[in-house]
């Protein structure tokens, strides 16, 4: 069982196996102390418990319900009980507000045919998923919350600043890594 930042982790084929994308974000989390936080697109959980060591509590959402059983199977390998995983496509089952929303999105331009596509096609375009999630993400912030969103560089950099700060957020670059033909980039966006 590979071990990602002191974490044993179960994978499944049908699930995003942590990569490049997942690291950039576990690196440069702003998780705080007490903090209620949302990790959109759980995957394989890491992200969701790697929050839970500091946060009160952390919800994990996945649209993929085989990733959200491995989820729950990887919260209790690891022992980790403030964390609860559900199915939602996006906000559609998430109720409350958080102080952090962290998103590995889907950028990759196709049609989803098998349940791992989810998490790498994020529409026809390649940026349905991640325009919704901007559009929706407001309603569960609490004042002064922050959105870490994961996106390529293929799928529009500034057309996320954008859309960012037209749903008033405060939006920047905050890490990046260049791969083949894309970088890899972290939005942090600051609810005003």
């Amino acid at each position: 069982m590979p071990t990602y930042y002191g974490l044993k982790l179960k994978l499944h084929p049908q699930v995003y196996e942590p990569a490049e994308d997942t690291f950039l974000l576990a690196e440069n989390l702003a998780v705080k102390p007490g903090d209620r936080a949302l990790d959109m697109g759980t995957g394989s959980g890491l992200i969701a418990l790697l929050m839970a060591k500091k946060a009160e509590f952390v919800l994990g959402v996945d649209v993929n319900p085989i990733a959200v059983e491995l989820a729950r199977e990887n919260a209790k390998i690891n022992g980790i009980g403030n964390v609860e995983f559900i199915v939602s496509d996006l906000f559609e089952n998430v109720e409350g507000e958080f102080d952090l929303v962290t998103f590995n999105a889907p950028y990759l331009p196709g049609e989803a045919k098998e349940p791992i596509d989810l998490a790498l096609v994020g529409g026809e375009g390649g940026r349905e998923v991640v325009d919704r999630f901007i559009g929706e993400v407001g309603d569960y912030l609490r004042a002064g919350g922050m959105v870490q969103l994961v996106q390529s560089s293929i799928t529009g950099v500034e057309e996320t600043l954008r859309l960012f700060k037209k749903f008033g957020f405060q939006a920047r670059v905050a890490a990046k890594v260049h791969f083949f033909f894309e970088d890899i980039v972290l939005v942090n966006a600051k609810k005003v």
